[in-house]
């Protein structure tokens, strides 16, 4: 499930987004929760395993009790970035004061720097394999990691990832080098030429062509102009 469905379903009133919203305030036992929710104790372990499992809860430590300690739960420190709104609006409004106070080849070189930094700390992902399969990894990674729904396709000698929309939407509006920060992300991951050709029009989808030569040996083609 992608974070951006994930986070939709939190939010909603199903027993998972009922729970959650229980252990935004804190940690809480089995018993706890289930009082708090009107469940059975049994309802709520339930829950509570398949959260486990997918990096949503974890075990706190323990609550002494009157005649054994119960598990205490909260939430994960990823989940709690999710559910969180602040981020882009506080992201958007750091961009305006960079805009303003750097050059357009600056800002644009800082936001290239940012995806290629990223990309170090996701690389560890991508296997040692020919350039197709490390474009079809790459694309995997925009999906998994960032909510990007994209897809590979073979465009004469070019392999381009295509995004169904943009994670990103609400920056490149008026931030286009939001789009090489990703550019710049995918050319580290993949050590070869990236050039974006992202639609930042009013439905926004990524667009990343990726060449077999490597990095800086030469800009890619001009691409004719939209007739």
């Amino acid at each position: 499930m992608s974070p951006l469905n994930l986070r939709r379903e939190l939010v909603e009133k199903g027993s998972r987004g009922r729970i959650v919203e229980v252990l935004r305030r804190g940690g809480r036992t089995v018993q706890e929760i289930a009082t708090e929710l009107g469940l059975t104790g049994n309802a709520v372990r339930a829950q509570l395993v398949a959260m486990q499992r997918d990096g949503l809860v974890r075990q706190a430590g323990m609550q002494r009790g009157a005649t054994r300690p119960s598990s205490l739960f909260e939430l994960t420190a990823e989940l709690r970035t999710l559910l969180s709104g602040a981020y882009v609006p506080l992201l958007r409004q750091l961009l305006e004061v960079v805009a303003v106070e750097e050059s357009a080849e600056r800002f644009d070189a800082l936001m290239r720097r940012a995806g290629e930094g990223l990309a170090e700390t996701l690389i560890a992902q991508m296997p040692d394999a020919p350039l197709e399969r490390r474009v079809a990894a790459a694309s995997e990674i925009l999906n998994r990691e960032l909510g990007a729904l994209t897809d590979v396709d073979r465009s004469g000698e070019r392999l381009v990832i295509r995004g169904h929309g943009c994670p990103l939407a609400a920056l490149t509006d008026k931030h286009p080098s939001a789009c090489h920060a990703i550019e710049g992300l995918l050319g580290q991951l993949l050590g070869t030429r990236v050039h974006e050709c992202c639609d930042r029009s009013a439905q926004p989808r990524c667009c990343f062509e990726v060449y077999a030569s490597r990095r800086g040996a030469g800009k890619p083609p001009a691409r004719r102009a939209a007739s």
